[in-house]
């Protein structure tokens, strides 16, 4: 569970190649595109460009390298080439990375085109309440304290917090102890010591949290049919808070300040 500065650093390395994944898909037009195509350009990217390896493809017997979750999708979705995304959609894209023995994960909702105003808070709120849970870790702190964050915001914004799924800790393996919930009470769980990294990823929901999976065995949805959306980062505690190790470009001014 804990790691030592080296590992950390080799899963910085990790984190900032996964970070490039992103900037990359930022750069392209999502509009029109398969999410299986979504899915080729990026193997295609970690393997050609960045030398590494998607550490989703084959993990629990998955043949992806990413989940594509669109909408009322809440985690898990499977790319396929009939599912095309269109003007209006949200789509999460949830992607892991290996490099030098060790994972990063991390996810980010994109919108495509001009989404509706609801869909855009909906979007807006869940990467504040990801911020939200992340500006909550330091040694001392307790899980409890990051899944408090998360759904406070998100309660007052009238959204509901996933309770099926949560964050993990992560390393050598993509899922590691300990769990990290997106909901809590302040001052509960697992205290946080230095070198200790996991995932926080919270999903909002506009309607109900409950969710139910398809058929496929993987998909998981709303149970009321309206939308959800996830944001996820990788993160270790540090000796004086909290270091994003999957952070993007576009998320310098989000930094947290030392504790």
């Amino acid at each position: 569970m804990i790691k030592s500065p080296a590992e950390v650093e080799l899963m910085a390395e990790s984190g900032r190649l996964l970070a490039s994944v992103f900037t990359h898909l930022d750069g392209l037009t999502l509009a029109g595109m398969s999410t299986l195509d979504i899915n080729d350009r990026v193997e295609a990217f970690i393997t050609g460009q960045l030398n590494a390896r998607p550490a989703s493809k084959g993990q629990y017997g998955y043949g992806f390298v990413l989940n594509s979750s669109p909408n009322a999708v809440v985690c898990h979705g499977v790319p396929s080439a009939d599912e095309i995304l269109t003007e209006g959609d949200i789509v999460n894209l949830d992607i892991t990375l290996e490099k030098n023995g060790f994972i990063a994960d991390a996810s980010k909702t994109y919108m495509i085109g001009a989404v509706s105003p609801a869909a855009r808070k909906l979007v807006r709120t869940t990467h504040e309440a990801l911020w939200k849970g992340i500006r909550a870790v330091r040694p001392g702190a307790r899980l409890g304290d990051i899944g408090h964050a998360i759904e406070r915001h998100a309660k007052r914004s009238g959204y509901s917090v996933v309770r099926d799924f949560c964050g993990h800790g992560i390393g050598r393996e993509m899922h590691e102890a300990p769990q990290v919930l997106h909901f809590g009470r302040p001052a509960t769980g697992l205290t946080l010591k230095e070198g200790m990294t996991f995932t926080i990823e919270p999903m909002l929901n506009q309607g109900v949290r409950s969710v139910r999976t398809l058929d496929d065995g993987w998909t998981v949805v709303t149970a009321d049919n309206r939308l959800s959306a996830q944001f996820e980062h990788t993160v270790a505690v540090t000796a004086d808070g909290v270091r994003v190790l999957t952070l993007q470009p576009d998320e310098i001014g989000q930094r947290p300040a030392a504790h």
